[in-house]
């Protein structure tokens, strides 16, 4: 077999063979020739050996290393429940309006102003609610320290005590009135709002400014200052159907009278005590129920029925809701009672808890480029306090995983209603785990495009 037909194994043999071709061509070759041309082969043969382990070897490297494309994330976020509407409870009287403070948020931002009216907005006979305005125009003239001072000692003489008979026959609310009898100012008035003494409105009235001119006078600067042009006062107890207000101006004077310390303490007294006369009860027979804290009642006869009224709802909230209230010209007392207590729980029933996630409900789900998969849940229950139908808005705040392990937080939603929210973890509900090596290897095209859970 000749040096042509001899197997090739290598670059080094290659050179041979040139070398005996050479040599069979007639053409001899140089020992040194030879053997310079064997190194160079051999030189090359461990270039291409290395060149070829070191792209095996970065490629290897690189895939063990280099991030995965990114995990997928879908969403399947619950549905946000809708709520009836509530309207407000409305009367029948000639004239109703309601306020409520710290419902702006829920109600409208007109709640804590006028929220509902019903009837007439123009003035109508107030009857006994006129004391209200009696007594907060003579504290002004006499101002009391604070809710427990006594204040001046009133000595009534014979021409009070006439009084007692004088509005007797006209029909009124009265209260003894013995001549000599003493008593604070602070319990005087007591007997005034309390069991509506008419009698005691006039005593006061005329004592503390000398005359009922005088007191009158009094009264148009006291309602003038405080804006109050719809409300008209011609004599201290509302005996008069001249006396006359409107719904706005009630809830106006109203709060006024509730921020009173002296006041606000006298008309949530269920009764007081009169000398010569026992415990006389409020005229007010809803002091107490439904949240009601005062104010004043006003009675002219069939159909002519009035109630000024406040109130404290707690419904859930931070913070308890303040209602003032009127009604005017109801029928009776019995139907003007139902009307408050109805328009009442119409405002606690609106508020309520609406349930806006289940703990453990799926919600998303997470998949990688090589195929595993793990499911997203709500970590916790929740619940938000909404009025009426007061839309719910749903917001959410999903990231990327770190531990890609069973109860990690990878984000949170939140139900947003008036002033209220409420908010739920977002967590793993099983694991992820990295890719392989062999995987890694095998599937270039996915690796480096951004990070991943295989990073």
């Amino acid at each position: 077999m000749t040096a042509r037909d001899q197997p090739v194994d290598d670059l080094s043999d290659f050179a041979d063979l040139m070398t005996h071709e050479q040599e069979f061509a007639g053409d001899p070759i140089d020992p040194g020739v030879r053997r310079g041309r064997r190194r160079r082969g051999l030189i090359v043969t461990a270039v291409c050996l290395v060149l070829l382990l070191a792209v095996t070897g970065g490629y290897v490297g690189w895939a063990l290393t280099a991030p995965v494309g990114a995990t997928s994330v879908s969403t399947r976020f619950p549905p946000i429940p809708v709520s009836d509407p509530v309207a407000p409870v409305t009367s029948t009287a000639a004239a109703s309006a309601i306020s409520v403070a710290g419902a702006d948020a829920y109600l409208g931002e007109t709640a804590s102003g006028t929220w509902a009216a019903t009837g007439t907005g123009e003035p109508l006979p107030i009857a006994s609610i006129t004391k209200l305005i009696t007594a907060l125009v003579i504290l002004e003239k006499v101002p009391l320290a604070d809710a427990y001072d006594p204040g001046p000692t009133i000595t009534f003489d014979k021409a009070d005590h006439d009084l007692y008979d004088a509005y007797y026959v006209q029909g009124a609310t009265i209260a003894p009135m013995p001549t000599g009898t003493s008593m604070s100012l602070h319990d005087a008035l007591a007997v005034m709002l309390v069991p509506s003494a008419s009698n005691y409105a006039e005593a006061l009235s005329s004592r503390i400014f000398g005359s009922q001119a005088a007191f009158l006078g009094a009264t148009r600067d006291w309602l003038a200052t405080h804006g109050l042009t719809g409300t008209t006062v011609t004599e201290p107890t509302g005996i008069s159907p001249s006396n006359t207000s409107t719904p706005a101006d009630l809830l106006s004077i109203a709060k006024i009278a509730a921020a009173h310390p002296v006041i606000a303490r006298i008309v949530a007294k269920p009764s007081v005590s009169v000398p010569g006369g026992g415990q006389l009860v409020n005229t007010n027979a809803l002091l107490g129920t439904a949240g009601i804290t005062g104010l004043k009642t006003g009675n002219l006869g069939e159909g002519r029925h009035n109630l000024l009224y406040t109130a404290t709802l707690d419904v859930g909230a931070v913070d308890p809701l303040e209602v003032t209230g009127v009604i005017l010209g109801e029928l009776s007392r019995a139907s003007l009672n139902a009307a408050v207590i109805a328009a009442l729980d119409g405002i606690r029933s609106g508020f309520h808890d609406v349930f806006v996630a289940e703990e453990g409900q799926e919600v998303g789900s997470l998949s990688t480029p090589w195929g595993s998969t793990a499911t997203l849940v709500l970590g916790e229950g929740a619940s938000i306090l909404t009025w009426s139908d007061t839309p719910i808005e749903m917001t959410t705040d999903i990231g990327r995983p770190v531990t890609y392990r069973d109860g990690e937080v990878v984000g949170t939603i939140t139900w947003t209603a008036g002033p209220n929210t409420v908010t739920a973890p977002v967590v793993i509900k099983g694991r992820i785990d990295p890719p392989t090596e062999w995987w890694r290897l095998t599937h270039p095209f996915e690796l480096g495009s951004s990070t991943g859970a295989g990073e």
